[in-house]
């Protein structure tokens, strides 16, 4: 669900919306009572030394864990713009497949489940330095038109896409239109809209390219070491709260590089060291420093985004942004007053915002099903439902999810169940074809784990299973069926028999249930569905 992190943030104070600036035609009265205006109710320009994070640390760090496993430490206290201050490990901001040798990032048949973006939204629009001409007189009143806003970035959960194949590598919003003459305002910049899965999570990340550079840096080679850098360099971020004095952080405070207020002026003929000489100049830029603090603040209101990530979980009418274009400039009409009758100067437009952003696909399936390689999950799947996952002999058949939709019959419930690689011991160091794959289960209802009683140990490979992801605490969080396929080897001796019977108490001790099936000759199939249906919650 979109939930809080969709909902306007209430900041530290309580501010009033921006003085908004005098439409076209402004007469010189108009305009004096805004920057009055301006002038009167000028807010407090925060200190903004210290919002840039300083850097990639290796520092070990006493941590909590938040929404989705994401790793945290809130330091003692403050920074000087009150914010508050988070390290994180590095692994919560980045992908590993951007990393190293880049091998995994290029995946087989088409699916892809982790893509690093980069965003920009539009800059405004500059204003224009304009004055209204006609045959009885060489310059007019001014009449420059304001700049157009910069376009957003926007996401879009639809259903029918299965893959983050299709996701491009940049995304860049269009600038706003310089404005224009006879009072014409720039047009808007034209927004970009990223479509995605349902099921996609987004979260806030690094420059692939500034890791790849500390780590060079750390001579730092090989998954491994990489992985377990990633986990013990961390980095600092400026967060907020959800309301005042809140310490628990929920957003991650964004900045864009945009010109400080009384800055930005836009000069016509006579340049800026010709005005900063002028009493009236200085006195006008004082109280338009003002409108460029209040346009500061709006774009710190909104320049937020959720430490824990967007989780696009349901299908969406309404795309959401996730950066907003920068606001056009003024064009010259606004600086019309009763001392100045020519202005011959506008504002630039502010600037737009770049991000990173990573996409993680978790599918939305029912059912888990969880095994080691070889176990039978495929046939397994193939045997219940219209997907047809490739089987073989080798381990490693299934290299990327597939999920298959069960039917109970006509006037029954359906359900779908995700089958992932195959999982090793050591998945958690990355072996095999390690964990990244575990997302794609971890929003299913129950967790089928398939062992084969073909092995010498099963309950070991039971055991293996449940360490891998998480511990018993964790797989006890889920509805969870045991099933023993391969149940027809050697079913007529005790051996057999027994490798079953250990499997069946570990079972009943932990609540779970357990069945023997044989998945190659169809045996026990029709219990098995029974069973599943009642693990997803559809029986």
């Amino acid at each position: 669900m979109l939930g809080r992190e969709t909902k306007v943030v209430i900041r530290y104070f309580a501010r009033r919306s921006i003085a908004q600036a005098p439409g076209n035609s402004p007469r010189a009265a108009e305009n004096e009572q805004w920057l009055h205006s301006l002038a009167e109710h000028a807010p407090s320009e925060r200190n903004r030394e210290g919002f840039v994070s300083d850097g990639i640390r290796e520092q070990r760090v006493e941590v909590q864990t938040g929404p989705g496993g994401l790793k945290y430490h809130v330091e003692p206290g403050q920074n000087d713009s009150g914010y508050l201050n988070v390290r994180s490990p590095l692994e919560n901001f980045v992908s590993s497949n951007y990393l190293g040798d880049g091998g995994r990032r290029v995946a087989l048949s088409n699916f892809v489940d982790v893509r690093i973006v980069r965003c920009k939204s539009g800059s405004g629009g500059n204003g224009a330095v304009s004055f209204f001409r006609d045959a009885g007189r060489a310059i007019g009143p001014p009449d420059g038109g304001d700049g157009g806003d910069g376009g957003g970035v926007y996401v879009q959960a639809v259903p029918g896409l299965t893959t983050l194949a299709k996701l491009k590598s940049t995304y860049e919003a269009h600038d706003g239109k310089n404005g224009g003459g006879v009072q014409l305002d720039g047009a808007r910049g034209r927004d970009v809209l990223i479509q995605v899965p349902v099921g996609t999570v987004v979260k806030w990340c690094m420059d692939p390219k500034v890791i790849r550079e500390y780590l060079a840096e750390k001579q730092v080679k090989g998954d491994t070491d990489i992985r377990s850098t990633l986990q013990s360099a961390t980095i600092k971020l400026p967060c907020i709260g959800r309301y005042a004095y809140d310490r628990q952080p929920r957003f991650i405070q964004l900045f864009r590089k945009s010109y400080e207020p009384g800055e930005g002026w836009i000069f016509k003929e006579k340049g800026e060291e010709y005005h900063q000489e002028k009493d009236w100049w200085q006195a006008l830029n004082k109280k338009v420093r003002h409108h460029d603090a209040e346009l500061t603040e709006m774009e710190l209101d909104q320049d937020t985004f959720p430490l824990f990530g967007l989780d696009l979980d349901k299908p969406m009418s309404t795309p959401l942004c996730l950066l907003r274009g920068g606001k056009g400039g003024l064009g010259n009409m606004h600086f019309l007053t009763k001392l100045i009758r020519n202005p011959r100067f506008a504002k630039r437009g502010r600037n737009g915002l770049e991000q990173f952003f990573m996409f993680e696909l978790k599918t939305v399936g029912d059912l888990g099903l969880v095994g080691l390689p070889n176990a039978g999950k495929s046939t397994i799947l193939n045997r219940i439902s219209a997907a047809r996952p490739r089987v073989g002999h080798w381990e490693f058949t299934t290299l990327a999810p597939t999920v298959g939709t069960v039917s109970l019959g006509i006037d029954k419930p359906t359900f779908t169940v995700v089958d992932i690689p195959g999982i090793i011991k050591g998945a958690a160091q990355d072996k095999g074809m390690g964990l990244e794959f575990i997302r794609h289960i971890e929003r299913s209802k129950g967790w089928v784990f398939v062992i084969s009683l073909e092995k010498n140990q099963p309950i070991a490979d039971l055991h293996t299973l449940i360490g891998e992801l998480g511990g018993l605490e964790k797989v006890s969080s889920k509805k969870v069926l045991v099933v023993c396929n391969k149940a027809d080897i050697d079913y007529d001796k005790p051996e057999s028999q027994l490798k079953y019977e250990r499997v069946k108490q570990f079972c009943d001790e932990n609540l779970w249930d357990c069945i023997p099936i044989s998945a190659l000759k169809a045996e026990n199939i029709e219990l098995l569905l029974d069973r599943m249906a009642m693990c997803a919650g559809k029986s």
